[in-house]
């Protein structure tokens, strides 16, 4: 059975998971909310977990609420020189950050409009990395409840979330912060390289029966 999603920013390796092994449909009639995988996603640094964080432009008065289909990326400030650098010096000495930052940076090179579409160009491109094919299956309409679909759009929030049970896998900082569970597929990717796809695939979650 399809799976409903949220497309979000760099999925975190749960929801990578399921993508990995369900067929998709992406959820594009919802309305924006605030402090979800939307717009950001967590990686880890020397300093620990750090949240990624992608700004938006604040729709005003009577129009505060707004899809998240017509969201805009603010790009008043350079954050995704920012992100880049980030990442570029968070795993820089990881395994694979060599093998893929050809294939990710020219991400951060272009300034796309709007914040759904360069989500599933996140996905659309880690999805080539890991040689998955990527799935581009849309809603037509916003379901509540969801039509026959497992709904998993419960994943895109962050605030109050419990991390899953995950097998620890070596992170570059690992001796200093153990194990961090469920960060952003990057560090997953950086890490384990085409290997990640056999850990996606092993991995419980909380759809299976």
């Amino acid at each position: 059975m399809p799976v409903l999603l949220h497309p979000v920013y760099f999925p975190n390796i749960h929801t990578f998971s399921i993508l990995a092994r369900h067929e998709i449909v992406w959820e594009t009639w919802d309305n924006y909310q605030k402090q979800t995988y939307r717009n950001r996603c967590y990686i880890c640094t020397d300093q620990g977990r750090l949240m990624l964080n992608i700004p938006i432009k604040h729709v005003g008065g009577k129009e505060g609420r707004q899809l998240y289909r017509d969201v805009q990326i603010d790009y008043s400030e350079n954050w995704p020189r920012q992100h880049w650098r980030t990442l570029q010096t968070a795993y820089r000495t990881s395994p694979f950050f060599e093998f893929y930052e050809d294939d990710l940076a020219p991400l951060f090179e272009r300034k796309e409009r709007y914040l759904m579409d360069f989500n599933l160009k996140t996905i659309a491109a880690i999805c080539e990395c890991l040689q998955l094919p990527f799935q581009d299956k849309r809603t037509k309409s916003y379901l509540q409840p969801a039509v026959d679909m497992l709904d998993a759009r419960d994943l895109v929030h962050s605030k109050g979330e419990k991390p899953p049970q995950q097998v620890p896998y070596i992170q570059v900082f690992g001796d200093r912060h153990g194990f961090i569970s469920n960060l952003s597929i990057l560090d997953l990717l950086f890490n384990e390289g085409s290997r990640a796809v056999d850990y996606l695939r092993n991995q419980t979650l909380s759809l299976d029966v």
